[in-house]
């Protein structure tokens, strides 16, 4: 059902190995480890123009806090009128409350089809030979069997923490144990999460990232964040089956993240204020009371005329007299 994401997300890795195997050695380990991580860089440089979009989207809310706070204000009892307000507001401005949200929604569909091209490298009651025997999406079978007996510091890059003996089994090549498993996954799950925390951080630090004027609870959960999902993070690498190779995606996906803010928020900082968002216009100031008009100008509508002023016209005549 989902080949259209498989097929895609496993040519792509292909592509990287056949590089680094070229340099590396096809059966090599790190060859393997630096296609997965070239896979997600890869994603990332797709990406780069939405991330854009969304922190320049960020910076814009910010900056016009007081007037949307207004608008909710002036259509508090009017829903509908309210979404067209601040729809116009941020079109004025070239932007949308919804831009650059497509960085955040393309990834997860690249971590469910990756997910799956692992698994589906060593297939649950499969021995070494009946896996190897069969192609992996874009994978031949070769590939596959390169795969299964390539080591990255004593462990397959697609076994986890918690897998089943006879699975550890069908990996071909030099035996597989538990400890040796534990001693990649542990490190590699502790790494991701501390760099998840890490980019996390960084995100709540810059200002643009702070909602202004919406619900307290937001806010809230945002400072909680950088916490919580580490702990996701490192509970989903040691309890879940998630792979060694989907463990080097975390991490090196946090790693990215963090890089691309750092990059991109030095970017927006070095633009003008007016650059991202143009001032709110002044009020027209009123007329001070007893004010003289400058001469030449014309009264204003509904404006009454100072005690003996004599009328504009019969000014024109007498100096045309």
């Amino acid at each position: 059902m989902l080949d259209f994401l498989y097929y895609p997300v496993s040519l792509v890795m292909r592509l990287w190995h056949e590089l680094f195997g070229a340099l590396l050695g096809p059966g090599s380990g790190l060859a393997w480890a630096l296609s997965v991580v070239f896979l997600v860089l890869t994603v990332r440089a797709l990406l780069i123009r939405p991330a854009w979009t969304r922190m320049r989207a960020a910076r814009i809310t910010r900056a016009l806090a007081p007037r949307l706070g207004a608008l909710r204000t002036r259509h508090a009892d009017d829903p509908r009128a309210l979404a067209e307000a601040t729809a116009a507001l941020h079109r004025e401005h070239g932007s949308s409350p919804v831009a650059g949200l497509g960085a955040a929604v393309l990834q997860l569909p690249v971590f469910v089809a990756l997910l799956h091209v692992l698994r589906s490298f060593n297939r649950p009651g499969w021995t070494f030979e009946q896996n190897a025997a069969v192609a992996n999406y874009a994978f031949a079978p070769d590939q596959v069997a390169s795969f299964l007996r390539a080591r990255l510091f004593g462990a397959p890059l697609s076994a986890w923490l918690t897998m089943p003996a006879d699975q550890l089994a069908a990996f071909g090549g030099t035996p597989v144990s538990g400890a040796a498993v534990a001693m990649v996954v542990v490190p590699l799950a502790v790494l991701a999460a501390v760099c998840t925390h890490l980019s996390l951080r960084f995100a709540r630090m810059d200002p643009a990232a702070i909602p202004a004027g919406g619900p307290a609870g937001i806010g809230r959960v945002l400072a909680a964040m950088p916490w919580i999902a580490p702990a996701g993070v490192l509970a989903g690498g040691l309890l879940f089956p998630a792979p060694v190779a989907l463990l080097l995606y975390w991490m090196t996906g946090s790693l990215a993240t963090l890089v691309q803010q750092l990059v991109l928020t030095r970017l927006l900082d070095r633009r003008r204020p007016e650059a991202i968002v143009a001032p709110a216009p002044a009020p027209a100031a009123a007329p001070r009371p007893g004010a003289k008009p400058r001469p030449g100008a014309k009264p204003e509508p509904g404006a009454k005329p100072e005690p003996g002023a004599k009328p504009l016209r019969a000014q024109r005549d007498r100096s045309a007299r």
